[in-house]
Formats: structure tokens, C-alpha cells, sequence
């Protein structure tokens, strides 16, 4: 019974090398570069998040006792709305497979206090590298998973006939049951399970070909939730508790059914998982939380301490004492153990419109030793933003359209007058960056996305006449935060 419930399997991994190792890691010019590919302009906060990167690399390749000693660098971006700190940011983690959490700093309370208490961010940064390593650990598996998943299925549709795998009987049996009635021979029953063979094979090269895939068939899946058991009244440690639970008991199972192509995904994922080490991932996990990790703390303006207050606002100077330790370094209790916060990589953004960053607590300012400005944006840099970056606004709403079948072309001039209305309307109203694109696009297209389905075949050219046309009433009304805020 105690088997039944708490036994394990038998896994398997392989290790995967950190992205700082090796002698081909980006320089700060090429992380640039690449940066320059989906945010435009704001070279300063570029250049400082670049060399950040470049100097983990440059870690890694100290010795032991000296790496130790070496602090990332954490950055302070200062900059309005809109004008690319989160992107910035986003991007960077990518580039590097870092585990990457963006957290709003007035979500989070004083410890003691009701709502979120900022160690939860080191708890979700760490579940996002869990996640992060054991989908990188599933893919090296994936073929091996798929195979045993073509033979899981094949099991499935082709179950084995009652009593076949039973060996034969007699003697003993024979003499107590006289009359009972006889089981397959050795002979027979080979010859029952080589046509099972057969059978199943048969079907496992018509699943590989996808000659069965819009099948339905039915199989036991497993149910994420354990039925009767309820943790409350803990708090925080409630979850924790349900976690342990649920590792613990066997996750009961269900039958289902579904098409032959879901339940082969299905089969992989759950095969994949078996193959791997779920405690080398968590192991790979922690190391690189701690030495890759990037905490994106935004609104950190918010919290600040403004016009020289001072007192326990357990919503401000109470979130910065909370925040102080874990950016200084120190360990967090997790799920998966105690996790340094030393070597992550700190990155603070805020408009700092009504605060300045001197009324934050000078020991969190000290630990912020870079801080770059981020220009507001121009014309010229709507312009860009429009045309230059890989995701531009301009090749979204392209391709968008062109599943409806029209054809968009946007002219030169069209864009300038998009970007001038856009600027102008930025300091008319609140001006919140490149987000202003989005709500005058959005308005501009309006009625062409409306009616695109009626419009397949066509082409619309969108000059600066058609912008004019579209937003004149926006441009002459002076209250513009009802069309385009």
C-alpha cells in the first residue's frame, strides 16, 4: 500500500550548459544591436543594460573565490510611459534564456501587513526557471517520448484480449478444478500475443503517418487536483502545503476521450516528463535564478516617499525596507529551497514624475549605482517605431488584414501624418509614449478592420489625405482623451 501510494519512477537527463559559458557570448555592441531590433532609440539605457549582460559573461570566467565577490550592477531607468524601459528589459532576458519576472512594486505590502509581500517575487522568478529548464529538458527527449508515446497509443487501441498473458495451468489446478474451464496453452497464447505484436506495430506506423489522426479513442488522463483535501486558514503556507500533498499522493486518473492527434500530444508531454530528472531541473533551476536571473521592479517611483515624507507607510517606505535585504542579497525560503538573491540582476523603472529618485531610502539608492534617463519620444521616433522594428505596428496591421484577403500599403507621408497626430495628441493630452500609436492606429483602422471581410481582393493605401480624412474630428476637438485615450 505504501508503494502504491508514494513510489517513484525511474528518470533520465542530460545537462545543459549555462549561456554564459564558452567563448561566443554577445558583446555589448551586438546586445545593442539586437535591442535595436524592437526598441528605438534610448541608446544610454541600451549601452547600460548591455554592459550589465557583458559583465555576467565576464564573471563566470573569474575564479571561484573572486566570482563571489563580484555584484551585478543594478540599473535604475528614469523615464515617462511608454518610451521602451519594460521592453528593454523583456528583450534583454530573452537574448539569453534568463529567467525573467516583471513585478509592479504598489502591488506589494509590508510583511505582516495584508497583500503580497515582495520575497513572492524571488518565489515566482524561481518557478519561472523551473518551468523555464524543464520545457528545455522535455525538448531534448522529445524524439525518445514520442516513440514511447507511438507504443502507449498503440496499447490503447489495440488492448490485449482477456486472459492472454496468463500462463498456462494444470496439475494441481486440474485436480481441485475438475470442471473448470481450461486456459490457452503455451502455444496458443504465443501465438494470441504475436498477432497482438503484429497488430499494434501495424497501427503504430498508421499513427506515425497521420493516417489516424481525426480517430477518437479513449484514454486514462491524469486530474491535476486530488479530490478531498482542502488547506486553509495558513496563509502563505497553505500553498506550500498543498504542493507537498500533491507531490506526495498519487494524482488520480480519468478516462477521456479525444482525437487521436490530441491524445498522441497528450502521451509525448506525459512521457517526456517521466524521462527527465525533475531534481536536476530544480537544481539547474536555483543556479540559474541566482546567477541569470532579471527582476524587472516597475512603478518603483510609486514608493518613494514624496516631498520629503517621512513616517511607516506600510505601502511605500515599508515596501522599500522589504525590497532593501533581497536587492542587498540575502536567502529566500522557497518551495524548492533557499535561493540567494546576490548575483540577480536588478532593473528599477519609474516616471518619477511627482518624486525624484533622492526620496527613495538612500541604502536602496546605493544599490542602484546606474541610472540612465530615457528620452520622451518624438515625431521622428514615432516614425521609426512604425517602419523599423521587426514587430512594427505598420507589419502587424499588414498581416492581420491580409487573412481577410486586403491588401494595406501604408506611404511615406501617411506614416509621418500618423506620427504627427500622435505627438500632438501626447501633449495634449497625458502623454504616454509609444502606447499613443496603438489607440491612433486602432481608431484609424477602425472601419477598414470592420469591414475588411467585404473587402477581400482589395487593396488600401493609407496616405497622409486618408489619416487626415479618418481623424479629422479627433484632431479639431480639443478634448482628445474621449477618442484616444
Amino acid at each position: 500500500m505504501f508503494k502504491r501510494l508514494f513510489g517513484g519512477d525511474e528518470r533520465g537527463s542530460s545537462p545543459q550548459s549555462s549561456p554564459y559559458e564558452g567563448e561566443q557570448f554577445m558583446t555589448p555592441k551586438e546586445i545593442v544591436k539586437e535591442l535595436d531590433k524592437y526598441v528605438v532609440g534610448q541608446k544610454e539605457a541600451k549601452k547600460a543594460v548591455a554592459i550589465a549582460l557583458r559583465n555576467r559573461w565576464r564573471r563566470q570566467r573569474l575564479p571561484e573565490d573572486m566570482r563571489d565577490e563580484v555584484v551585478p550592477k543594478n540599473i535604475i531607468m528614469i523615464g515617462p510611459t511608454g518610451v521602451g524601459k519594460t521592453e528593454i528589459a523583456r528583450r534583454l532576458a530573452k537574448l539569453v534564456k534568463a529567467p525573467f519576472i516583471k513585478v509592479e512594486a504598489t502591488k506589494f505590502t509590508e510583511v505582516g501587513y495584508v497583500g503580497r509581500d515582495v520575497e513572492s517575487i524571488i518565489r515566482d522568478l524561481v518557478e519561472i526557471a523551473v518551468n523555464m529548464v524543464k520545457e528545455e529538458k522535455m525538448a531534448q527527449v522529445e524524439e525518445r517520448a514520442r516513440e514511447l508515446a507511438y507504443d502507449k497509443l498503440a496499447e490503447y487501441m489495440v488492448p490485449e484480449p482477456p486472459g492472454a498473458a496468463a500462463p498456462p495451468v494444470g496439475g494441481l489446478f486440474d485436480i481441485l478444478f475438475p470442471g473448470a474451464p481450461k486456459q490457452r496453452s503455451e502455444g496458443d497464447r504465443e501465438a494470441v500475443l504475436s498477432r497482438l505484436k503484429d497488430e499494434r506495430n501495424r497501427v503504430k506506423e498508421k499513427l506515425k503517418r497521420g493516417e489516424l489522426d481525426d480517430e477518437v479513442v479513449e484514454i486514462p488522463v491524469t486530474v491535476d487536483s486530488v479530490p478531498g483535501i482542502s488547506v486553509v486558514g495558513l496563509g502563505a503556507g497553505a500553498e506550500n502545503l498543498q504542493d507537498l500533498l500533491s507531490s506526495v499522493l498519487p494524482k488520480p486518473k480519468k478516462l477521456r476521450k479525444m482525437k487521436v492527434k490530441e491524445a498522441l500530444r497528450y502521451l509525448t508531454q506525459e512521457e517526456a516528463q517521466k524521462l527527465i530528472d525533475m531534481d536536476e531541473v530544480v537544481k539547474e533551476a536555483i543556479d540559474r535564478a541566482e546567477n541569470q536571473g532579471i527582476i524587472f521592479i516597475d512603478e518603483i517611483d510609486k514608493v518613494a516617499a514624496r516631498d520629503g515624507a517621512r513616517g511607516p507607510d506600510v505601502s511605500r517606505e515599508g515596501v522599500q525596507r522589504d525590497l532593501l535585504p533581497i536587492v542587498e542579497g540575502s536567502k529566500v525560503s522557497t518551495k524548492y529551497g533557499l535561493v540567494r538573491t546576490d548575483h540577480m540582476l536588478f532593473i528599477a523603472a519609474g516616471a518619477f514624475h511627482v518624486s525624484k529618485p533622492s526620496d527613495l531610502l538612500p541604502e536602496l539608492q546605493g544599490r542602484f549605482p546606474i541610472r540612465v534617463e530615457l528620452k520622451p519620444l518624438t515625431k521622428e521616433d514615432f516614425v521609426r517605431i512604425l517602419t523599423e522594428p521587426k514587430n512594427a505596428l505598420t507589419k502587424q496591421y499588414k498581416a492581420l488584414l491580409a487573412t481577410e484577403g486586403v491588401e494595406l500599403e501604408f506611404t511615406p507621408d501617411g506614416i509621418e501624418e500618423i506620427a504627427r497626430i500622435a505627438e500632438e495628441a501626447n501633449e495634449k493630452a497625458e502623454n504616454i509614449g509609444a502606447r499613443r500609436l496603438h489607440t491612433v492606429m486602432e481608431k484609424l483602422l477602425e472601419e477598414l478592420s470592420f469591414n475588411a471581410p467585404e473587402l477581400k481582393g482589395k487593396k488600401v493605401v493609407i496616405d497622409a489625405n486618408y489619416v487626415r480624412e479618418k481623424l479629422a474630428d479627433i484632431i479639431e476637438d480639443q478634448d482628445l482623451t474621449k477618442y484616444v485615450l
